[in-house]
C-alpha cells in the first residue's frame, strides 16, 4: 500500500497508545517517528517528510486543556503539506472535530474511546489512496493489497472457547475485543465488577482478561490501588478455575508479584508496553491446555514434553539431551507423571499417553530404567 521510504510521526504522549499505532501503521509498511510532545515532534517535522501524522490533542498527561496538538496541526501544514494528518483524542467535540477538519487541515479527527482497529487501518488506507506531491521524493502511491496482518492465533480450542474481558475504559475493551474476535474466540465485554460478576453466574468461560483498575464509581478516583475490584474478581475467577491474564496500567513490582502470588494468573501484560503479538501469545498459550484430555491439562508442560519422548521410545538420557536438561530433572519430571497419572512404570505411562493421543505409534519399545 505504501512505497519504499515513506515515513508516519506518531505525536502522542501516552506510551501505550504508541505502541499501537506504531504497530499498525508499520504493518502498512510505513517507517514510525515517534514524539511524545510538542517540541519533540517539531524536530521529527524539520528532520523528516512524512507521508502521515497521528496528533493527539493535549499532550500534557497533567493538563485534559492542553491543545498542542493543533500547534501540530498547523505546522504540518505549512512544513510539509504532502502529510495526510489525523487527529486521535480522548477530549474529542462536534466543535473540535470540526475546528480539526476546517481550520487545521485534519484529514479526520478520531475519538479513542471509540477507537477500532480495522477502522483506523481502512482509514490510513484512504489517507495514503492518492499520490503524494513531488517534492517527498517517492513515487506515487497505488491501490495494492494491504499488507499482510501477522496471522490470527488459531488452536483447536479457539472456536469453542469464550473469554471474558473486564475493561472500565472503552477505548482498550475496543482494542482487546478486535484483537480476540480476530483470533477467533467468542467474547463476553464487561466494564464493571458488578456486571462482570453477574455474567460469571450466567455463562462459562476458558479466559478471562482483566484490568486492575476497575474503579467503582461511589468509590472516587481517590480509591486506592488495594481496593481496586479487579483484584477481588480475580479471587472469583480463580475459584471458578477460569485462566486469567491481567492487563492493567498498574506497573508497581510489588503488586504485580502480589497478583501472581495470590491468584495465580497466567500472565501480566502492562498497558504502557502493551504488544499484540505478546497478547495473543499469552492468550494462545493460556487457552491451549483447555484443549487437552483433562489427564494430560494437569500436568505441566515441561511434564508433557518429557512424556511425549518417553512414548516415542526415548532414554531418559535421550530425553535430557532433546530438552537440554539433566537425566534427574527427566527422573523428577517422570515422577511427578507417574503420580498425576496414577501409572508406575514407563510402559504404562507410555500406554496411557498413546491412549490420550499424545503419540501414535503403538509399535515402539519402551525399555524400564533403574533409578
Amino acid at each position: 500500500m505504501s512505497g519504499p521510504g515513506l515515513f508516519a510521526l506518531v505525536v502522542e504522549d501516552d506510551r501505550s497508545w504508541q505502541q499501537i499505532l506504531q504497530e499498525i501503521l508499520t504493518d502498512t509498511g510505513l517507517e514510525v517517528d515517534v514524539a511524545d510532545d510538542l517540541e519533540s515532534a517539531m524536530v521529527k517535522m524539520h528532520e523528516t517528510p512524512h507521508r502521515l501524522a497521528v496528533v493527539d490533542l493535549s499532550l500534557k498527561p497533567d493538563n485534559h486543556l492542553n491543545k498542542d496538538g493543533l500547534i501540530i496541526l498547523d505546522t504540518i501544514r505549512q512544513l510539509d503539506p504532502g502529510c495526510v494528518t489525523v487527529m486521535l483524542t480522548g477530549y474529542a467535540t462536534v466543535e473540535l472535530a470540526v475546528s480539526a477538519l476546517a481550520e487545521h487541515g485534519a484529514f479526520s479527527c478520531l475519538r479513542k474511546e471509540a477507537f477500532n482497529r480495522a477502522e483506523f487501518r481502512n482509514l490510513v488506507r484512504r489517507a495514503l489512496a492518492s499520490p503524494p506531491p513531488a517534492s517527498m521524493m517517492a513515487p506515487p502511491l497505488q491501490e495494492t493489497p494491504a499488507v499482510a496482518r501477522p496471522a490470527p492465533v488459531e488452536t483447536k480450542a479457539t472456536k469453542q472457547f469464550a473469554v471474558l474481558v473486564v475493561e472500565d475504559d472503552a477505548g482498550w475493551r475496543s482494542i482487546l475485543l478486535e484483537l480476540l474476535t480476530d483470533a477467533g474466540f467468542q467474547v463476553r465485554l464487561c466494564n464493571s465488577y458488578g456486571e462482570a460478576q453477574g455474567t460469571l453466574r450466567r455463562e462459562a468461560f476458558a479466559l478471562a482478561v482483566v484490568d486492575l483498575s476497575l474503579i467503582n464509581p461511589a468509590a472516587g478516583k481517590s480509591q486506592s490501588i488495594q481496593d481496586m475490584d479487579g483484584y477481588k474478581l480475580l479471587a472469583n475467577i480463580r475459584a471458578g478455575g477460569i485462566s486469567t491474564i491481567v492487563v492493567s496500567g498498574n506497573s508497581k513490582p510489588q503488586d504485580i508479584d502480589r497478583v501472581y502470588l495470590e491468584y495465580d494468573i497466567f500472565a501480566y501484560l502492562e498497558k504502557q508496553t502493551f504488544d499484540r503479538r505478546a497478547f495473543l501469545k499469552a492468550v494462545e498459550d493460556a487457552t491451549a491446555s483447555k484443549s487437552l484430555n483433562p489427564e494430560l491439562a494437569q500436568l505441566t508442560e515441561r511434564e508433557r514434553d518429557v512424556l511425549e519422548l518417553l512414548a516415542s521410545g526415548k532414554t531418559n538420557k535421550e530425553i535430557a539431551d532433546i530438552l537440554f536438561i539433566t537425566t534427574n530433572t527427566v527422573k523428577r519430571h517422570l515422577k511427578a507423571v507417574f503420580v498425576k497419572l496414577d501409572v508406575h512404570t514407563r510402559s504404562a505411562a507410555a500406554a496411557r499417553a498413546i491412549a490420550l493421543g499424545m503419540a501414535a505409534d503403538r509399535s515402539v519399545e519402551i525399555y524400564e530404567e533403574g533409578d
